[in-house]
């Protein structure tokens, strides 16, 4: 069947939505998937202006939620009408996803970034030539196929349009603090960059029970945000020396944990810096830059470590359904960081993520949609 989509047809280009690209049919243990949204994240970015590749023509997209209107001869989890949030694709069969890790998937990269389906088939095609897709998924569609390990079924009462970014970003921020880190009560954590990423593991580490949560950005907005969502602390780096203060605001000790989402080497540098003995910071930006650090000075002196997360060490159909569960507390209000955005206006939208205008751009995809409060 023919769809819209969104596609970037080389490296550096603009999204095209066109009406001409031809989708996989539905197999044994595929859905397909009415698309009601779609967040836009900066991976997304990363591989349109080609830090990263799937291959050209690309249809980006991989925090997708809709409605499934088919399932495959072997699915049994769903059915036509189900309300999905979709996610990446893991085998469930490998010794790491059997140990419960589906972020470590032993064929995690052919399966999510080899630009074509789990089977190896084209996902999408324009005039019978191959178009790359992301994560077994691209949700820059009007309508996608997935396998059923990529989606998290859930509630109808939850709203489609502000939900999807739990399939990466929110997911992502979270669970490298509740998944990887894991602080205790009464711990300290900062976190480098309040997008929606860093936004959603701070939110994580105020839940966890660190007495200190600080927020540390250059975008007085984001700071204000990250108040209201539950920093204790928030530091302009563009103002104030943040490792200076973070050491102040800690007895001079520094805290137990920090978290980048920068990628900015002097950032990371400072997330390093900032860390008491003994502390880890999580690197989790999506970067191609190079980051010096002295295994002496940096780390070994005071035993810190830097330790590198995907997706939050994330198992989808759990941790999706325990953010929902937490936003119903008010305790994780993703809803705060989001802005819509026709899709139609992916270009507008996708470059004020880029300067940092919107936090988490969402594009509606079905205008038509209505949640069921």
């Amino acid at each position: 069947m023919k769809i819209k989509a969104a596609v970037v047809p080389e490296v550096g280009a603009d999204f095209e939505v066109r009406d001409d690209v031809e989708l996989h049919a539905v197999g044994p243990t595929d859905l397909q998937i009415h698309m009601v949204a779609s967040g836009i994240c900066h991976s997304d970015e990363a591989i349109r202006k080609g830090d990263a590749s799937l291959g050209y023509p690309v249809v980006l997209g991989h925090e997708g939620a809709g409605i499934v209107e088919k399932v495959g001869s072997q699915v049994t989890n769903f059915k036509p009408g189900d309300h999905v949030i979709l996610s990446f694709y893991s085998d469930g069969m490998c010794d790491n996803c059997l140990k419960g890790i589906p972020t470590q998937c032993r064929s995690y990269a052919k399966y999510n970034l080899s630009g074509t389906r789990a089977d190896g088939e084209d996902h999408f095609q324009i005039d019978g030539k191959h178009v790359s897709d992301m994560f077994n998924q691209s949700s820059f569609t009007t309508t996608t196929v997935v396998d059923q390990r990529n989606a998290v079924k859930v509630d109808e009462s939850v709203d489609l349009r502000k939900a999807g970014p739990l399939g990466c970003g929110y997911v992502t921020g979270s669970g490298t603090v509740f998944n990887t880190l894991q602080p205790k009560p009464g711990d300290t954590i900062a976190v480098f960059g309040t997008g929606a990423v860093g936004l959603a593991a701070m939110m994580a580490g105020k839940i966890s029970g660190c007495i200190k949560v600080i927020a540390v950005d250059i975008v007085p907005e984001r700071l204000k945000l990250a108040q209201e969502l539950g920093a204790t602390h928030a530091i302009n780096s563009k103002e104030e020396n943040a490792v200076e203060k973070i050491r102040e605001l800690t007895n001079g000790y520094g805290v137990d944990w920090t978290v980048d989402t920068t990628g900015i080497p002097a950032v990371i540098k400072d997330s390093v810096a900032a860390l008491a003995q003994g502390g880890t910071c999580a690197a989790i930006a999506v970067t191609p830059h190079l980051v010096e650090l002295s295994t002496w000075n940096d780390l070994c002196v005071d035993d810190k470590k830097v330790v590198g997360v995907n997706m939050g060490d994330s198992i989808p159909q759990v941790d999706i359904p325990r953010l929902i569960e937490f936003n119903k507390l008010g305790w994780f209000d993703y809803e705060k960081t989001e802005k819509f955005y026709d899709f139609e206006d992916i270009n507008q939208a996708n470059a004020d993520s880029v300067s940092g205008k919107t936090i988490k751009p969402v594009l509606i995809i079905d205008k038509d949609y209505q949640p069921e409060f």
